[in-house]
């Protein structure tokens, strides 16, 4: 372990967000923790766009920004303090691939910080995973036994059809 830690471990944990079925940090976030403006961090990724892919790094669309902001309702106020662009959002994979791109002794240090961010977070999750498996085997066995269980309910409980007479006309009077 490191000896000092450049970002509180809190500050990073709070940065990793849920988007698309996905953990992953924005670029502004991830810009403060590196210390550089976002449109310089951004600038690099352009620079070297073939080691992002979709599944590295995506742009969010309008309805997630206007989501994340309707989350975070402390935005700054004042002419120019948002992006006109929607942000980028980086995996884990992206963020070590950003460590190629930033070079400077803090990106690689907070870099490795944040790697230990997502295994924590990975290792949380665990065991709340392997519950889940447990209760969806529960319930698709018992789904079907109760499934019987109602049926029969239901067939005991529905009233009786009544005997009709037949309609129309009968020959001779029966």
């Amino acid at each position: 372990m490191t000896s000092k830690s450049l970002v509180p471990v809190d500050r990073i944990d709070k940065a990793i967000l849920l988007i698309r079925k996905q953990k992953v940090m924005l670029d502004a976030d991830l810009a403060e923790l590196y210390g550089v403006e976002t449109k310089v961090l951004v600038q690099a990724v352009k620079r070297n766009r073939e080691r992002f892919p979709e599944d590295f790094m995506f742009q969010l669309n309008k309805e997630e920004v206007d989501f994340l902001r309707s989350q975070f309702v402390t935005l700054k106020k004042g002419r120019g303090q948002h992006s006109k662009y929607p942000p980028y959002a980086f995996t884990e994979q992206g963020v070590a691939m950003l460590s190629s791109v930033l070079r400077s002794q803090r990106a690689i240090q907070v870099n490795i910080e944040i790697m230990r961010a997502f295994i924590r977070l990975r290792q949380m999750l665990a065991p709340h995973a392997e519950l889940a498996r447990k209760l969806d085997a529960l319930e698709k066995r018992y789904d079907a036994q109760f499934k019987e269980v109602f049926e029969a309910i239901r067939r005991l409980t529905a009233p009786p059809e009544p005997k009709r007479r037949p309609i129309g006309f009968r020959k001779g009077g029966e």
